[in-house]
C-alpha cells in the first residue's frame, strides 16, 4: 500500500487547529494533579503547548515578513497583536496584587511602584527574578524584536539556518559551566524554547513553497515521536524534579515537529466541527493564556473537585472571559489597524 506523501503546506493550513490543541495542552498542564496519578506524566509536559506555539508563531512570522518587509509595519502589527491585550491583563493581576488586595489570594510580586511599572510594561521580574507568571509574554517579544534581523540574515546567508543547533548548545553551556549558570542561568526557560521559534522560521519557506515529503518517511517520523514521547513520559513519570528541566526541552524540539506532522494527518479527516472547535480556541489562544491560571484555575484549585472537573470547569469560564476581552480590546484596535494599513 502506497503511503500519500507528507504535505507541508499542512503546517500553515491547520496553523489555527494547531494554536487551539496548544492552549488545551498548557490548560490541563496548569491543572493540579497527584504526583502518584497514572495521568501525571502526560499531564506535565502539557507545556508542549509552549513549544506548539513558538514554532507555529516562527512560521507565521516569516510569511507576515516576507508579504510586508517593514520593520515598522512588522513591530507595529506585533505590538498591536499582543501589547494591549498583556497590558489590561498584567493590570488587572499586579495591581490589586501591590495594594494587597485579599481577594485576590496574591500579593508581593511588585516592591514598589518602580518594580509595579516594570512588571506591568516588560514583566522586568521574569527578567531579573524568574517570576514565571506570565513568562510567555516578554520572551515572545523578545523573539519579534530579534526574528526580522534574523529573517534578512538567513535570505542573504542560508548557512545562518544552523542557528538554532548552535542555540541547543547554548542550553547546555548556560546548565553546566557555573559562571554562566550564575548569571544567566535562571531564564532556562527562555533559552530553552528558542531553538524551537527559530525552527519555524526556518521551515516556513518550505511551507510556502508547498514542498512534500515522501510517505515513506512516515515511519520515521512516527519512530521520532515514540522515542521523545516515551523519553519524556518517563522523565516526568518516574524521575520528576530530578534532571535539569532543558533536557527535556530538548527532547520536545523533535517531539513538537512530530507532534504536528501527525496530528495534521489526524485532522484531515476530523469532523469538520472538531476542526471549527479547535480553531475558536486557537483564535483565543492569547486571551486563554493570560486569563485560565492566574484569574480562573488559581481559584478553582482550592475546591476538591476531581482534575477534569477542574480542567472543564477552567476552560469553559476562561473561554467566556477570553471571548469577552478580545471583543473589547478589538474594538479599540481595529480602528488603528485600519489607519496603518
Amino acid at each position: 500500500m502506497k503511503i500519500r506523501s507528507i504535505e507541508l503546506a499542512d503546517i500553515s493550513r491547520y496553523r489555527g487547529e494547531l494554536m487551539g490543541l496548544a492552549i488545551i495542552f498548557v490548560i490541563l498542564f496548569h491543572v493540579g494533579l497527584p504526583r502518584e496519578d497514572a495521568f501525571f506524566g502526560l499531564k506535565r509536559m502539557g507545556n508542549i503547548g509552549v513549544d506548539f506555539f513558538l514554532f507555529l508563531s516562527g512560521m507565521g512570522l516569516w510569511f507576515s515578513w516576507t508579504k510586508h518587509p517593514s520593520l515598522r509595519m512588522f513591530y507595529l502589527r506585533r505590538f498591536l497583536r499582543v501589547y494591549p491585550t498583556w497590558l489590561f491583563m498584567a493590570c488587572l493581576y499586579y495591581i490589586p496584587d501591590f495594594l494587597n488586595v485579599n481577594l485576590t489570594g496574591h500579593s508581593g510580586h511588585s516592591m514598589n511602584i518602580i518594580d509595579l511599572i516594570g512588571d506591568i510594561t516588560i514583566n522586568w521580574d521574569f527578567w531579573m527574578h524568574n517570576e514565571l507568571t506570565f513568562w510567555y509574554i516578554p520572551a515572545i517579544m523578545v523573539f519579534y524584536l530579534v526574528s526580522p534581523f534574523y529573517m534578512m540574515l538567513i535570505a542573504k546567508n542560508p548557512i545562518y539556518r544552523w542557528t538554532p543547533v548552535i542555540m541547543i548548545m547554548w542550553c547546555v553551556v548556560v546548565e553546566y559551566i557555573t559562571p554562566l549558570h550564575e548569571a544567566v542561568g535562571h531564564l532556562e526557560i527562555f533559552w530553552s524554547r528558542a531553538p524551537i521559534f527559530f525552527i519555524g522560521i526556518n521551515i516556513a519557506e518550505a511551507v510556502k513553497r508547498k514542498e512534500t515529503v515522501g510517505g515513506s518517511a512516515i515511519w520515521m517520523i512516527v519512530i521520532t515521536f515514540v522515542i521523545a514521547l516515551s523519553s519524556c513520559l518517563f522523565l516526568e513519570q518516574e524521575k520528576h524534579g530530578q534532571f535539569p528541566l532543558f533536557l527535556e526541552r530538548m527532547l520536545y524540539i523533535p517531539l513538537t515537529f512530530t507532534s504536528i506532522i501527525l496530528f495534521n494527518q489526524v485532522l484531515r479527516h476530523t469532523p469538520k466541527y472538531i476542526n471549527k472547535i479547535l480553531k475558536v480556541f486557537g483564535a483565543l489562544s492569547l486571551e486563554l493564556y493570560l486569563i485560565h491560571s492566574h484569574f480562573v484555575l488559581d481559584y478553582l484549585e482550592q475546591t476538591d473537585w476531581s482534575y477534569w472537573h477542574k480542567f472543564v470547569a477552567t476552560t469553559v469560564i476562561s473561554l467566556i472571559f477570553a471571548w469577552l476581552l478580545q471583543t473589547v480590546i478589538k474594538g479599540i484596535i481595529t480602528p488603528i489597524e485600519n489607519r496603518i494599513k
